[in-house]
């Protein structure tokens, strides 16, 4: 059946809905609400985008119904059948519950029921899990998270059908399986519950949403502020080697509100799980709006959801996926059915912005819900305007004063550089202070390689995390920032991490032609302080904008310093010379260091070493500030990985041994382009001449950047003062250059 056809039998169906059906009613009142419902029954056939929506939605689970109900003994980890079938059914059964309230067919309602009913009659008796890995084991799934998740979707399903349900069958649902499955993710498993973790949030909003269908004020309680005795004890630890239970620690909906959000929307453990937990927070606000909105839960922390929203899309490349920040999937974007609640629920309950209609435009698809509504609608009015991603710096933890991320932008996403100098993020961070990724466009120039998982995979860990993601991918020398003596910043160890950030020295994105993050750290190598400061700087004299990189350390001893890059493409050209081994080894033995194979190491040229290389279809050249006793290391990821879970991906890497106080310098530049289809080759070699320090003290850095046509660009970076009202004077051979604010350029 077309799209047509399938939206006139729509139509004609939402137009036949009986009398009793309309009726108001206590249910639905989670995310679903008796006019919201009504409003998309009258909008049905006149709205393309929620149409096309519904359409789709309607095929999947007519598809569903047909195959028959099948509910499993649960046996697997993440991506094993027993796992994924019971994910396709809380999916399924919440989409059968819409179905049914927009459409009035009762098949769906039946399909709920009989799917509800197989569950309370094997819950009573279900065990736990058999897989154990997980510090909280369920019994539908390996992990309490995902019992959280069936039980968010399924209350869902349930406040749909409620009023088809007899009382005895409501009874029989609410205290055979859903209070008993609330009580077990709660109060038998307090150290899943009773934390500020995405983990927990997923709980959280499991229990106050089927205590909000059941109208059981103990369990809303126990979701608004958690459970008061839960009897753990201090420093317990999660799969991830994170903290359970620290003294004093806040727990509950409004913690989890409070403490991991900045003021900003920014989430400390990073875009990829704030994708993830964005749904069960605005859902269950939602569902509290609905029901208590005197509580103004959706609107707490001065609308802290819905900035949230804003900082995920300014946290996604040209190509809306996400910086893999922490631990991070590739490829994970704003297409998500999350991000399209959330896009929509943001454009609903906010301010109507259109240029959030841009995003559900390229979405192409809305949530069945007043909200997504709301948003087809702007679109098939032509309201939407482009979405303009800006350079943005976001600051991280609860008062916004725990470092942050800052984003410097030039033009249409040109050239985007991803700056961290946040705090750990919870069990879900690395340990990289100061590290950066580059983009130009959608292209990774210079990567940040994420986690080390294949997410619902089962031959790969069942899906879960590889030891390889703290033996590799949480490391510091995995990472495009400093790494000192081959160790890890704050020796690996998560509680130390925990109490530090890195500090922000300035952010300044106002100009057109330089674009400035710099920021400090002190406390990642005891004695070491690191001051690094990025610039986007766009130049008549360059085809392209180019990146500056100047790393500035003192510290109270001698060290070995080691500064990789991880370049993504091939290489074309270099001005140094190296030795390739005949047999691979790894480059150390911990720390990281492990899984780096050397393919060459020679010496660093004196004055400017040069590394160019071709990544989809476009040049870049790595100019490094060297002497002649500087090593340069050519790396590739995935020595001792005998199962191939890591990527086998380049870097190239300068060390700096025996040294002190020092800067490192250095300037990425995008040039050029070849097409395999021509066979053209065009601007393949680098701009600069020279790249000079041309001055270095306590007080200033400044840097100079000669191009082949001998035009000079100089830049000082105050290493003291970053008051925007300083006033600041140097000379540098023999001329004196005075300015206002922490950095000079020209």
């Amino acid at each position: 059946m077309n799209l047509k056809k399938l939206t006139f039998s729509l139509l004609t169906i939402g137009m036949s809905l009986s009398p009793l059906t309309l009726q108001a009613s206590e249910h639905p009142n989670l995310i679903l609400t008796e006019s919201g419902v009504e409003r998309m029954r009258e909008n049905v056939g006149q709205v393309p985008l929620f149409d096309k929506s519904l359409a789709s939605v309607k095929q999947q689970v007519d598809a569903e119904i047909a195959m028959g109900i099948d509910t499993p003994i649960p046996k697997d980890f993440s991506g094993g059948y027993t796992h994924q079938r019971h994910k396709q059914n809380f999916f399924i059964a919440q989409k059968a519950g819409v179905l049914y309230q927009i459409l009035g067919d009762e098949k769906y309602a039946k399909y709920i029921r009989d799917m509800l009913f197989q569950y309370e009659a094997m819950y009573k008796d279900l065990p736990l899990h058999p897989q154990e890995r997980s510090y909280a084991r369920g019994k539908l799934f390996w992990q309490c998270l995902n019992d959280s998740n069936w039980l968010v979707y399924m209350s869902q399903a349930y406040d749909a059908i409620y009023n088809y349900l007899s009382k005895d069958e409501r009874q029989a649902l609410e205290t055979n399986l859903f209070r008993p499955f609330a009580d077990f993710i709660s109060i038998e498993n307090p150290q899943f519950f009773n934390r500020v973790h995405n983990h927990s949030t997923w709980g959280i909003a499991a229990v106050g949403m089927i205590g909000l269908v059941m109208n059981d004020e103990e369990l809303i309680q126990r979701a608004l502020y958690g459970i008061d005795d839960d009897g753990l004890e201090v420093g317990g630890k999660d799969n991830d080697g994170g903290t359970i239970k620290v003294e004093g620690q806040r727990k509950g909906f409004f913690a989890n509100l409070e403490e991991p959000f900045s003021p900003d929307g920014y989430y400390t453990e990073g875009p990829y799980y704030q994708r993830y937990a964005m749904y069960p927070f605005l859902i269950f606000a939602l569902a509290m709006e609905n029901n208590r909105p005197d509580l103004k839960v959706l609107q707490h922390k001065d609308n802290v959801l819905l900035k949230g929203v804003d900082a995920l899309l300014n946290l996604s490349d040209a190509d809306g996926e996400f910086f893999p920040l922490n631990d991070g999937q590739k490829g994970m974007s704003y297409y998500s059915a999350s991000l399209v609640t959330a896009v929509d629920l943001a454009y609903f309950y906010g301010n109507k912005d259109p240029q959030l209609l841009s995003i559900v435009e390229k979405q192409g698809q809305v949530l069945l819900q007043e909200s997504g509504l709301a948003a087809a609608i702007g679109v098939r009015d032509g309201k939407a305007k482009p979405y303009l991603k800006g350079s943005v710096n976001l600051s991280d933890g609860i008062n916004g004063k725990q470092g942050g991320i800052g984003v410097l932008r030039h033009g249409n996403e040109d050239l985007t550089l991803v700056f961290k100098y946040a705090a750990q993020g919870l069990s879900h961070g690395h340990y990289d202070k100061l590290s950066f990724s580059l983009y130009e466009k959608g292209e990774e120039v210079l990567q940040d390689y994420g986690l080390a998982r294949f997410v619902n995979i089962e031959q790969k860990g069942g899906g879960n995390y590889l030891k390889e993601n703290t033996t590799w991918a949480k490391t510091t020398i995995a990472h495009n920032t400093l790494s000192i003596n081959q160790q890890k910043h704050f020796g690996g160890v998560y509680d130390v991490a925990s109490q530090h950030h890195s500090e922000l020295f300035t952010f300044d994105a106002n100009k057109d032609n330089v674009k400035v993050v710099s920021a400090t750290e002190e406390n990642a190598y005891p004695g070491t302080f690191m001051h690094r400061t990025m610039a986007v700087i766009k130049e008549e004299s360059f085809e392209k904008p180019y990146l500056l990189d100047i790393m500035r350390v003192t510290s109270d001893s001698e060290n070995q310093y080691d500064l990789p890059f991880y370049y993504l493409g091939q290489v074309i050209d270099n001005n140094f010379d190296y030795q390739s081994p005949t047999s691979l080894h790894p480059l150390g033995e911990e720390n990281g260091y492990q899984h780096l194979y050397v393919e060459g190491q020679g010496s660093a040229v004196e004055g400017n070493t040069k590394f160019s290389w071709l990544g989809a279809g476009k040049y870049y050249t790595l100019t490094m500030l060297t002497d002649a006793q500087d090593d340069i290391y050519l790396t590739r990821i995935g020595a001792n990985d005998p199962e191939f879970n890591l990527r086998r991906e380049a870097g190239i890497m300068l060390r700096r041994e025996k040294t002190q106080d020092t800067v490192f310098v250095s300037v990425v530049e995008p040039h050029g382009s070849y097409s395999p289809v021509s066979e053209s080759s065009k601007n393949s070699k680098s701009s600069i001449a020279k790249l000079e320090l041309v001055l270095n003290s306590a007080k200033y850095t400044g840097v100079s950047i000669v191009d082949v046509k001998g035009k000079t660009q100089l830049f000082i970076i105050a290493n003291s003062d970053n008051s925007d009202t300083a006033e600041h004077a140097v000379t540098i051979d023999g001329e004196t250059y005075r300015w206002t604010g922490p950095y000079f350029y020209q």
